[in-house]
């Protein structure tokens, strides 16, 4: 679960994606399965756009590769004992057919053993793994007792401020391959709440043989009606008898609760006798509608942004809907993304007058989960930073594409919702360190700073990538964004950027994904989507030089 912001001890916009623990399937497109979608914004000239499949086409073709699994993992040279288990599964307009697989190894999670299997059309098969090393361990037997493990895992989480730590459940056996060589581990996720209040999901990885403590993260990401940040905005609603429901059928299914200052359950769905919501102005009332229309809006166009954008219908690509929470505790100041419960949640902010539901903090919240059920990126070292930058980039991406003269596009990340207190965003793309604490370059040290400030590298490529370096003015917001070489950046446009970081993150990228493959991830889509000789291509090279990847 990943939180909004972290306050400088544990702050910033912390929109991380809880680990997926479930198995995944793919398979291949079977001809004819695939129903067209008006052209996407910014649509590549190259066949390697993806396809919006309708939800049957989508679940056949998981469900045809899935079939042929065994046949996968033999040809691309895996043990007897490792078996691919589908999660997803991309077509591309040329017919290339994307496969994304999680892995087990005798029965057991392998963490850091998903990979991609990319099949263009004419035969040919290539392989995009987390991690190179083959999975082997000496045997599946721990040596360590599962109750050591927990009292370790609780241990970590009570040194992180947790409060009312309790093991969610009981530990289980993994193989861990992410780092170095493979061990046999148990993985355990402690619950209960962080220090300020956010849900707590911490895994904590031990290994089975020498109770070392190897590695933890944290899974919960940090992050007609009169809105507060929008203004009057039109919404999907319901009418259910004589009274009207938040709940937008449309689009998945997206329906808004109110948690009246609570910290867990779902809620009560909101509703209303004339289906005109909330007041335009927050109030600290914990049946407040205007933070629930803010909320709900941004639902709908994040969910209009990625179908329209990218051809994805849904977090998870099947044309189901999260929900939404509002009210979450008393003088929270924060949002985050859970993938436990596939929802967004958001606080009312200081004195409860402030709510955390601007566009763009909802649209990077609910990119984590995108992220989450995609590449999966990992939530520490340079592979979170990527992911914390992902938010970044599509819930920038989401508020341009709203085009709300209320609240304009720009490439300030939580510029409405001034968590700082003196009217200055979050975070800055065009030059991260202006917060005081991201890094606008990448170094060997980048993998030890906190994700949010990790981030910076990839904000920074973006925004030279879609709009070059020097001085700008884009939407009425000065820009000035520098370089590490002192080079020029000539940006393709922020339609472009989009194609080549979404195309990345759904067939190259994958839970180990740091900044070096990160570059070569975006130089395939580029070449895929426009092509090898391209100045898109270019762009991406000059652009990630130009952050000190090269």
């Amino acid at each position: 679960m990943t939180p909004l912001y972290a306050r400088r001890r544990r702050t910033a916009l912390a929109a991380a994606t809880a680990v997926a623990a479930g198995a995944l399937l793919t398979t291949g497109l079977a001809a004819g399965t695939a129903t067209a979608d008006p052209a996407p914004v910014g649509k590549p000239v190259m066949g390697g756009a993806p396809v919006l499949l309708s939800a049957a086409a989508r679940t056949s073709l998981i469900q045809e590769q899935q079939a042929t699994a065994a046949e996968t993992a033999d040809a691309i040279g895996l043990g007897a004992q490792e078996k691919l288990i589908v999660k997803d599964v991309v077509k591309d307009v040329d017919g290339t057919v994307h496969t994304r697989y999680e892995r087990t190894y005798g029965g057991l999670p392998v963490l850091g053993g998903d990979l991609v299997v990319h099949e263009p059309a004419d035969g040919t098969r290539t392989v995009t793994k987390a991690v190179r090393t083959t999975v082997k361990v000496a045997s599946v037997t721990p040596k360590v007792a599962a109750g050591k493990a927990e009292t370790q895992a609780l241990a970590a989480a009570e040194k992180a401020g947790s409060e009312r730590t309790e093991a969610a459940s009981a530990p289980r056996k993994v193989i861990w391959a992410a780092e170095g060589t493979p061990v046999l581990a148990y993985e355990t996720v402690v619950g209960g709440l962080q220090e300020d209040g956010t849900p707590n999901e911490l895994h904590v990885i031990t290994d089975a043989t020498t109770g070392e403590k190897l590695h933890e993260w944290q899974a919960v990401h940090t992050g007609t009606g009169r809105s507060l940040y929008s203004g009057t905005v039109t919404l999907g609603t319901y009418k259910s008898g004589s009274a009207y429901q938040l709940y937008d059928t449309s689009r998945g299914g997206h329906k808004t609760y109110n948690l009246a200052r609570g910290t867990s359950g779902t809620g009560t769905l909101f509703t209303d006798a004339d289906d005109t919501w909330g007041t335009g102005t927050a109030s600290s009332s914990s049946s407040d509608q205007t933070a629930a229309v803010d909320a709900a809006y941004g639902a709908q166009i994040t969910w209009d942004f990625y179908k329209n954008t990218f051809g994805r219908s849904g977090i998870r690509n099947d044309g189901k809907a999260a929900y939404s929470r509002v009210h979450y505790g008393s003088n929270y100041v924060n949002a985050f993304w859970q993938d436990s419960c596939f929802c967004m949640t958001y606080g009312d902010g200081s004195g409860n007058t402030h709510p955390l539901t601007s566009l763009d903090v909802a649209g990077h919240e609910m990119s984590h989960g995108v992220t989450s059920v995609t590449a999966g990126l990992r939530y520490s070292g340079e592979s979170g930073g990527l992911n914390e930058a992902t938010s970044d980039i599509f819930g920038a991406g989401a508020e341009f594409y709203a085009n709300n003269s209320s609240d304009a596009g720009d490439y300030l990340i939580g510029e409405k919702i001034d968590i700082n207190g003196n009217g200055t965003p979050l975070r800055y793309m065009d030059k991260p360190s202006k917060d005081g604490a991201s890094k606008d370059y990448w170094s060997s040290s980048l993998g030890s700073v906190d994700v949010h400030y990790s981030s910076g590298p990839a904000n920074h490529f973006f925004y030279l990538l879609a709009e070059g370096s020097g001085q700008k003015t884009v939407n009425g917001v000065s820009y000035n964004s520098p370089t590490y070489d002192g080079s020029t950046v000539t940006g393709i446009g922020r339609a472009k950027a989009l194609q080549i970081w979404y195309k990345a993150l759904t067939t190259y990228f994958t839970s180990t994904t740091n900044y070096k493959a990160a570059r070569t991830g975006t130089l395939n889509a580029a070449s895929a989507l426009y092509g090898a000789s391209s100045a898109e291509y270019k762009a991406v090279d000059a652009a990630w030089k130009a952050v000190n990847v090269s």
